[in-house]
């Protein structure tokens, strides 16, 4: 009885959580709203440029789950990578809120040393991750190095106006928003020269690279 009592304390306080960051992530997207920024109709827009999507799925940079949702919902299957253990366990709480948890394989991962073999994944997706990395020409090694031949990987990151919408909102918290000098002009330089082929798209606030492994 006292091990049912407790497992019903669990899951009371479980459905808590995801209650209240579900509550949190309607006011982070009713605040970015408020800078004319729609969380989810940019990230469907990435979604839509990136298609087809097939095979076997890898998001690079979980942080809160908001793509990570936007994949689930659409019903595919996939790994999510992140440093951040804090970050993916907000993106757990989100897709539980909507039962879709189980649709993901959460994974903390450097993604400058990823733990896939060669040629993992046909599609791979990074959205607004490139800004906060270190190391972008070394992450852009892994993701070349894992990525099928038959493969495409799609970036994502804010556009000028994006960036200063963001820097508004984290002014706007006293806060400020760090990100690298290298952009994703820099990156489809970088992966043209590896003999990749290029597609890019823009928004208002978002820019899309989508990169196709060269045929050998």
């Amino acid at each position: 009885m006292r091990d049912e009592d407790g497992e019903g304390l669990e899951r009371l306080v479980l459905e808590r959580k995801v209650l209240e960051n579900h509550k949190q992530y309607v006011e982070r997207v009713k605040l970015y709203q408020s800078y004319g920024f729609d969380i989810d109709k940019e990230r469907k827009f990435v979604f839509e440029k990136a298609e087809p999507v097939f095979g076997d799925i890898l998001e690079v940079g979980t942080g809160k789950g908001h793509f990570t949702l936007v994949l689930a919902k659409e019903g595919y299957r996939f790994t999510s990578v992140d440093i951040s253990r804090e970050e993916q366990k907000i993106a757990e709480l989100n897709l539980k809120y909507f039962e879709l948890e189980n649709f993901v394989d959460f994974r903390i991962e450097d993604a400058e040393h990823l733990s896939f073999k060669d040629n993992s994944f046909d599609i791979i997706f990074s959205v607004n991750t490139v800004h906060h990395l270190k190391n972008q020409f070394k992450v852009m090694d892994e993701l070349i190095r894992i990525v099928t031949f038959e493969g495409k990987i799609i970036l994502s990151d804010f556009s000028k106006e994006g960036f200063k919408m963001l820097d508004k909102i984290h002014s706007s918290e006293g806060r400020i928003h760090e990100r690298s000098r290298v952009n994703l002009q820099d990156i489809d330089a970088y992966l043209r020269q590896k003999g990749f082929k290029t597609e890019q798209y823009s928004s208002r606030f978002q820019e899309i690279l989508i990169a196709y492994k060269p045929v050998l």
